[in-house]
Order: structure tokens, then sequence, then C-alpha cells
């Protein structure tokens, strides 16, 4: 569907060939704008409808509720924030939407306020009324619609008129859809971006018999592993021939699909969907194939991507290979004082000199605080990110075996597989001698903090070795070894 390394709902990576030269014009480094230049944005005027003028947050997801804290910690949000968010909720940890909370109600599952940032990396759980102790104005279900850059105002769906001195856009992206004609939005469809497409969805399982599940991708594989909790009968149709292609390679793609079918998954791989049928009362009833078949179903999900939420904010500045707002390494638009985070943001990928769109949790939190940190300081270091994707499935009482994998860095070259998945198995892509990536299931907390040490140092390593390694043990180690191994110069 495009040119992304598409790896989970709010997680994909995408990254063109070109080289770095299409990044941002380089501009100074010095503060965007000075302190005292900040104060003369607070207009006092009946005019807008936000009392906190001096900075504002597009958006409520993971990147939102990051900055909200920096903001916090450097005491530059009371009386000076303001967050404008599409959702009813204060922001939260997305990816529980897609794993704990579509848990059956005997399976524990998570629910608000249990998962409000930033708890996903052990801070404070920042509820509604923590916002209100800080002093950083909310206004919730009122989504941002229009930008004028020159006025330095936003327009909301209520109509609603607000001023900003510095602008953070934090919009993520929105779920890529089916066309209505062909039965994208009959009832019964689904497609899980934030708390209400799930509790649509939780609604709908209650009641299920037949799930069909479209795309092999993130989403598909956690939203099938929370339906086998439902002890439900799942299928998962995709195009391609196996599971999560874009980072899983064949034989690693195999070892989870037994799994899966262990847990009673069916699979239909190299399929294409020609439309959704609905039954006589109007609900879904069917998904018809390319090749005619018709697979039964009264609960369809829809996995096949996101999209950046950048409507109203184009002339900001689009990055037209990856999508998403083009910023520098301090996440600034092309427009002064104002900056994109998170999911819309389209920056220097640093450690593979490419301009990257990155669709995760882990870029979020990131990206959010280098960004409100070179704005409120003189901090310049351009962001530096190493790609970091995870899963966590199967996690619910009862269930045989838990998922929970790691991959750091960049899955070119060759791979090599090592371990039975029993219940470890690592993966060691090489190229040109250098480790690019590694992928790790069932590792130990040492094991897994090694693996950033290895894709970001990229070392040579011995292939010969890895290959002949008797266990995933044995393969980190030799792994690790050559971190301390001099290069001959």
């Amino acid at each position: 569907m495009t040119n992304s390394l598409s790896l989970k709902h709010g997680l994909s990576i995408w990254c063109p060939q070109s080289s770095i030269v299409n990044r941002i014009t380089p501009r100074s480094t010095s503060l965007p704008f000075s302190r005292s230049q900040r104060r003369n944005y607070i207009v006092s005027s009946s005019a807008f409808a936000n009392e906190n003028r001096e900075f504002v947050i597009v958006g409520g997801g993971n990147a939102a509720g990051y900055a909200a804290k920096t903001f916090v910690e450097h005491g530059m949000a009371d009386g000076k924030l303001c967050m404008v968010c599409k959702e009813a909720f204060a922001p939260y940890e997305r990816p529980a939407l897609t794993k704990a909370y579509l848990f059956p109600k005997d399976k524990n599952p998570a629910r608000l306020p249990g998962f409000h940032t930033c708890v996903g990396s052990g801070g404070e759980r920042q509820t509604p009324d923590w916002y209100k102790e800080q002093g950083i104005e909310m206004l919730y279900e009122d989504p941002v619609t229009g930008l004028d850059i020159e006025k330095q105002t936003l327009t909301t769906s209520s109509g609603k008129l607000l001023k900003y001195g510095a602008l953070i856009i934090s919009t993520g992206c929105t779920a890529m859809r089916f066309p209505e004609k062909i039965g994208g939005n009959l009832p019964g469809v689904h497609y899980v971006r934030d708390v209400a497409d799930a509790d649509s969805l939780i609604s709908s399982l209650e009641k299920a018999r037949k799930v069909v599940i479209v795309g092999g991708g993130y989403i598909g594989m956690e939203v099938a592993a929370a339906a086998v909790a439902w002890k439900l009968d799942t299928t998962i149709i995709f195009p391609e021939d196996n599971l999560l292609p874009r980072l899983f390679t064949p034989s690693l793609a195999r070892r989870y699909e037994e799994l899966y079918q262990e847990n009673g998954v069916k699979f239909l791989k190299g399929s294409l969907i020609k439309n959704i049928e609905a039954g006589s009362d109007g609900h879904v009833a069917a998904v018809k194939l390319e090749n005619g078949s018709t697979i039964e179903a009264d609960t369809i999900i829809i996995g096949v991507g996101a999209k950046p939420a950048v409507q109203g904010f184009e002339a900001v500045g689009l990055d037209t290979k990856v999508g998403g707002i083009q910023v520098d390494g301090l996440f600034r638009t092309n427009v002064p004082g104002i900056f994109a985070i998170g999911d819309v943001a389209a920056f220097p990928l640093k450690i593979y000199d490419k301009i990257a769109r990155v669709e995760h949790v882990d870029h979020a939190r990131k990206s959010a605080q280098h960004c409100v940190k070179a704005l409120l300081t003189a901090h310049t270091q351009t962001y530096d990110y190493l790609p970091y994707f995870y899963s966590r499935v199967f996690e619910y009482e009862g269930s045989a075996r838990k998922v929970w994998w790691q991959f750091y860095g960049e899955n070119v070259g060759e791979a090599i597989e090592v371990g039975n998945f029993d219940p470890k198995i690592a993966t060691f892509w090489i190229d040109s001698g250098k480790l690019k990536g590694v992928f790790l299931e069932s590792g130990s907390s040492e094991e897994f903090q090694l693996l950033p040490r290895l894709a970001r140092s990229q070392p040579m390593v011995d292939k010969v070795k890895l290959q002949n390694a008797s266990s995933v043990e044995e393969a980190l180690e030799i792994a690790q070894s050559s971190l301390e191994t001099p290069v001959a110069v």
C-alpha cells in the first residue's frame, strides 16, 4: 500500500532509500525564540477560547502525554500549556488497546485510568486530575480543524478559536479504512485506533461466533491473540506469504503461525478481499475473496495500516515520500514556532542517514521529550533514534504460552536464526559483516538490555560462529563479545 515498513498499529517505520540530503535545510541551532519573546505571544482577549496560550499541544495520544510531562518537569506548564484532544480521555498508553484492553472480563482486561500516560515507561499515571493539578488546560472532544499561521490561531470542530505562542502538533495517525462501496463501514466492521473503537469491538466480541481479521501485521496478530481468549472461531486473511513480512523472515514467521494455529487460529495467505457482504439485517455476514470463495463472519477487524493525521496542517510542510509533517532533528517544522512529534513527524533518522516516520510508542515518548527539551532550554543535540519494536500477546490467565519479543535496528542483510522457539529464538541481521538488527523472543531482562547496544554499535560479527551457535544464549554471548573486540585498521 505504501513504501512503509509497516509493523504495528501505531507502529511502523517509513523510510525511503534516498540520502539524508533530502532533509530539511539546517537552521541555526539557537533557541527558536527567547522566553521574553514567548511572553509577547500571550494575548489577553475574549476572542480566544483558551486561557493558556503560551504553548498549545494538538493531540491527546502518547506523544502529547509525554510532552505534557516534560513541560511540567521544566516548570513551564502551569497557566501556560493548553492541550486540545479529539477524544474524551486524557492521554493514555495506546498500545494497550490491541492487547490487554481486548481481554474478556474473566481475563482481567485493562481499563482506564489504569493505563494513562506515563505508566508505560514506569512514570506517574497522568489522570485528568493530574492535568488540573499541574495547571494544564484540557479541551476534550474538540479536534482542531484549521490553522492560521499568520495569526497564530487554531479553529476547532466546535468553532472555538484558540491562540498559541508555540504549537506542537501531535495528531498521530488514523486507520486506513476499506471503502464504503465494498462494505468498509458495515455494522460489525471494526478499526482500532482509540478507546471508542476498542469498546465497540468488545461489544461485538461479546456476541461473536466467527471473527475474521484482515491484515497479517501487528494489529492482526494482537487482535487474533485476544480473540483466542474469547474462544472464538478466528481467521486471519492477508495477501502476503507469511505474517509480518516486513520484519519476520519466512522461518521466523512460521514459528508464530504454528503457535497461533495451535490456539485454533486459521490463516488464509495470499488472499485478496473483493468485498464485505451484509446479511438481511444489514449486519456484516461474510468476506468475499477475489478467488470467489466466501468466509462467514459476524465480526470483522480491519488492520491494514495507518496514515498520518495531517489534515488541517498541510501548510506547515509535508514530506511527500514518507508522509507526515517535515521536521528537523529538533522537531521544528518549516514554520518558526511550530513543531511536530510522534507518528505524524517525518524526521531525520540519523543512525541510518534517512528521513523516516516511525509509528511506535517508544518514538512517541522520546520525540516528545526531545522536542520540549529543545523548545524550553538551550538543548540543541539532534535527535538520534534507534528503531525499536516489540509485542506482548497471549498474556492472559490460562494461556499456555505467552509471547514477548523485541527487535532493535534494521532488518537488512542476511538473517541468521538461532534457537527452536522453546521458548527462545533469536534472529541476527548481518550486512557486510556488521550486525544491523537483532530480534529476540522470550529473553531475560539482561538479554533484552543487550539488544540496543548491539544494534546501535553495529559491531563486526563472526557469521560462522553465529550460525554454529547451539543456543540463543551462546549466540548472544558471541554477539556481545564482538562489542569488546577491537576492529583492525
